[in-house]
């Protein structure tokens, strides 16, 4: 199927300027080529947050969520309506906890993939302890939201716009996923999901992973949001800096409608 997708230029740099790189070519579309049958979207982390009022603290460090909850809510539907009705695969990558495990889609992916393999990690220490502890009273989450989002993760659910759908694959490792991909012959994963410069990327099951098992990733660039910080928060810089990393190390940048109209839907997307 053919679609327009953006795709950044990352040459050339002009020596003449006074900030060479400022001579790139930067962001172009082009109409690329998509195989349907080796393409799958994949919602990751689209979890249900709650209020403001039930986990206070989880809202206070994490600023994304109202964000995402808006994305849950205009992008989601059309979107994977579209995405079911066509011939692409759908998978969704979740995180910790049981919520996912009943799900025939995670039964499918366990059996695909089998025990994941041990991983050792470095024995921690005193100091290491105190280390960790001042990050997380100090950097994230604050010492007094800590409560608020251990509940929050306690009764983790799938956000109701991005539960799956039937036999669904449902993934919580970049094995489970990868399997999933081989049973379908899929090489390119679209992600949507939150957030797009930690998760998406890096987590299992992310574009970091996936990629270094030969997976093309890619992303949409009005289903996923982004951890800003204070200096990038109000211009939503730190998603635009992603998906320019997402489009030089991994794949490419579709707009919404452009993926529902390319695989024959008619419902749009919000902006």
């Amino acid at each position: 199927m053919k679609i327009t997708a953006s795709y950044y230029q990352q040459y050339d740099a002009d020596p003449a300027l006074d900030v060479p790189g400022e001579g790139y070519g930067g962001w172009r579309e082009a109409e690329i080529v998509l195989s349907p049958q080796h393409t799958a979207v994949v919602v990751m982390h689209a979890w249900d947050t709650g209020t403001p009022d039930e986990y206070p603290g989880w809202h206070r460090c994490v600023e994304y969520i109202p964000r995402a909850q808006r994305i849950c809510a205009e992008v989601f539907p059309p979107l994977l309506t579209a995405v079911r009705e066509s011939n692409l695969k759908l998978f969704h990558v979740v995180g910790p906890g049981d919520y996912f495990k009943p799900y025939p889609g995670y039964k499918r992916a366990l059996d695909l993939a089998g025990p994941q393999p041990p991983v050792e990690s470095a024995a921690s220490d005193p100091t290491m302890d105190k280390l960790r502890q001042f990050r997380s009273e100090h950097v994230f989450v604050g010492k007094h939201n800590q409560a608020d989002v251990v509940r929050g993760f306690a009764n983790m659910d799938f956000a109701a716009e991005a539960r799956p759908v039937g036999d669904e694959g449902i993934a919580e490792n970049s094995e489970q996923l990868f399997a999933l991909c081989r049973e379908a012959g899929v090489n390119h994963l679209i992600y949507a999901g939150f957030a797009v410069d930690g998760c998406l990327l890096l987590s299992p099951g992310g574009m970091l992973d996936m990629s270094r098992r030969g997976i093309m990733c890619s992303t949409i660039r009005q289903a996923v949001t982004a951890i800003e910080c204070k200096e990038t928060a109000r211009n939503e810089l730190a998603k635009q800096v992603a998906l320019w990393r997402v489009a030089v190390l991994f794949g490419f940048v579709f707009d919404a409608d452009n993926l529902i109209e390319a695989i024959g839907g008619t419902a749009q997307a919000g902006k």
